[in-house]
């Protein structure tokens, strides 16, 4: 997996699942939004804590 300063592992956060720093909000959970059509501002608008650098690094 590519060096990403925007995405962390942990055991204790999501199961180990890999995350959007400093969130609990989950990449495969990015991906899955995009894929049902949300735009970057749909993401945006309900997820104020993630920047448009986050979602642009996921897809």
């Amino acid at each position: 997996m590519p060096s990403n300063d925007r995405i962390t592992i942990s055991h204790e956060i999501c199961a180990g699942k890999p995350v959007i720093k400093g969130t609990r909000i989950s990449v495969d959970f990015v991906i899955e939004l995009l894929g049902n059509n949300w735009t970057y501002d749909d993401i945006l608008e309900n997820y104020p804590q993630l920047d448009k650098e986050d979602i642009l690094s996921k897809s």
